[in-house]
């Protein structure tokens, strides 16, 4: 992995102190023209679909309003609509024309758990409040941008599309509509199946707070989740109770003390109790823990993951509870262009930065001064283009790293939310239905539309992302994490979702319903009886 990615670099005498983009990849053309201006035709527009797909505010696998939308502006648009791909009902393949190269852009459309905001709010106010007296929720919101990224995505498919159209080049071109981008899941599956074979470029974008091109890595990731099964009984009289949430505490509190020992600057676990009970006089008899589980290769992330399961086998043994541990979904680290980094980095220097009002200044100083970070507002210029650091530390994952073991991708970042702020914040759900979040997304999709246009119409530039491509993977061999055999994680779609798409449920392949898990422990004994005190 490290000579694929950081060593290549080295080995080809890459260096940050020396390196400079080369100038002179992104040329202007009718058919760059024609795509550019059909996005500035549809900014109001394109915005408004962003804006709709926040307000639905849909969590991973279920998808089901914002997939739609997002399929319609592209079938609108001539691109024919094929649902269910890799058995994953939300998700779909957007196809325009069959000739020439096939480039692929990419749209996802999950919304985050707990990250519910009111748009514009430059304080911590839910849009979605769930009200219990004991445990209050947020509800979901788009904490990641990726109502932007989904259309910003759509939006450049389609404009390369229309630049087509108005030249005559010719091209195919893919727009993949990923559902459970944040569980991992879409992409990890579709690899597998092959939904993404025959690409010959991949072009990809995530809403950040800067705005750049890069070809650094991330981390391959596991994610799993350990049930533990007891026996139900009055919290006030526990003797005999096994209890679920005692398996899953106690395998946290001995992954905690895993981190100094076993895990390296490069890994990272976290893990969220999903149901640990629901009030204190019941001894949950069923609680499950989830866990993601990253690392700078697939081979570091699967000796951490082995480690996790074997903290999970004790504590099952300890609580005396059964354990019922699934694999959910796995993905390598991020394989990215450097040829394709720099070409979008030529056409986001001549496009230029996202451009912000003084409105959305104040707003951005206002959610950092909320957040107690420095109150610097939005950048206004770009990221200059610089080599990865010579060590991977860890840190983000994506399931858009298995494409990129399938084609050469070519990923940018755009500033959709203020610096010094995570991703996975209230604060970018505030600016995601904003104008900020709106020009990020109209910009990546400028950024994205005219590097496409200039691999359409310089092959050399096309052939130099496919060569350093095969010389990357020449280290080693892509194999997908997913066991074969292994069922996705699913939802039963509503009937009016299936019939708008032609899907019938479930698909080919898959069980439904999945079989239920369910404790069917005996209680434990509290000891021999005794004999009465007379």
């Amino acid at each position: 992995m490290l000579a694929a990615t950081l060593g290549y670099d080295e080995a080809a005498g890459i260096s940050p102190d020396s390196y400079r983009p080369p100038p002179g990849l992104a040329r202007p053309s009718a058919a760059k023209a024609a795509a550019l201006s059909w996005i500035t035709a549809n900014e109001t527009a394109l915005a408004g679909l962003s804006d709709q797909i926040w307000r639905y505010a849909e969590l991973s696998l279920r998808e089901w309003n914002s997939s739609r939308a997002v399929a319609e502006l592209l079938r609108s648009n001539g691109f024919t609509i094929n649902w269910g791909a890799a058995g994953l009902p939300a998700a779909f393949v957007a196809s325009y024309g069959n000739e020439g190269p096939v480039l692929g852009f990419n749209a996802e459309y999950d919304a985050l758990p707990g990250l519910s905001q009111k748009p514009g709010a430059s304080v911590h106010d839910p849009l979605v409040y769930n009200y219990d007296a004991y445990g209050p929720q947020y509800g979901p919101g788009h904490g990641d941008g990726h109502n932007l990224l989904g259309v910003g995505g759509a939006g450049a498919a389609v404009a390369v599309a229309r630049a087509l159209q108005a030249t005559g080049l010719k091209a195919t071109v893919k727009l993949f509509g990923s559902t459970g981008e944040e569980q991992l899941v879409g992409k990890a599956y579709a690899v597998k199946a092959g939904v993404y074979d025959g690409l010959d470029a991949f072009l990809d974008w995530h809403p950040f707070n800067a705005t750049l091109s890069f070809w650094n890595t991330t981390s391959a990731l596991m994610s799993a989740t350990f049930t533990f099964l007891g026996a139900s009984g009055h919290g006030g009289t526990p003797l005999g109770n096994k209890s679920g949430l005692d398996g899953a505490l106690l395998t946290a509190t001995m992954s905690e003390y895993l981190r100094e020992k076993n895990v390296a600057p490069s890994g990272r676990f976290h893990y969220a109790i999903i149901n640990g009970g629901a009030a204190p006089n019941v001894t949950p008899d069923m609680c499950s823990i989830w866990f993601f589980i990253r690392e700078g290769s697939p081979e570091r992330a699967q000796v951490l993951y082995d480690k996790i399961v074997e903290c999970a086998k004790a504590a099952a043994q300890a609580s005396q509870t059964r354990l019922v541990h699934k694999f959910h979904a796995g993905t390598w680290n991020l394989l990215a262009s450097k040829a394709g980094s720099e070409l979008l980095n030529d056409n986001m220097l001549q496009i230029g930065a996202p451009r912000f009002t003084d409105a959305d200044q104040a707003l951005a100083r206002a959610i950092q001064k909320s957040l107690g970070k420095p109150q610097t507002g939005m950048p206004t210029e770009l990221v200059p283009l610089t080599p990865p650091a010579a060590s991977y530390t860890g840190g983000l994952s994506t399931d858009s790293a298995d494409v990129s073991w399938q084609a050469p991708t070519a990923v940018l970042l755009a500033a959709a939310f203020p610096p010094g702020l995570p991703n996975h914040n209230w604060g970018l759900t505030a600016t995601a239905a904003t104008n900020i979040g709106h020009q990020a997304m109209l910009s990546a999709a400028r950024y994205l539309a005219a590097a496409a246009v200039d691999l359409i119409e310089q092959p050399a530039l096309l052939d130099g992302m496919r060569q350093e491509f095969a010389d990357r993977k020449s280290v080693l061999t892509w194999k997908s994490l997913i066991p074969d055999g292994q069922q996705p994680p699913i939802y039963q779609p509503p009937p009016d979702f299936l019939a708008a798409t032609g899907q019938s449920f479930p698909p080919a392949g898959l069980q439904w319903p999945v079989p239920a898990i369910v404790a069917t422990e005996q209680l434990g004994t509290t000891g021999p009886t005794l004999p009465p005190v007379t």
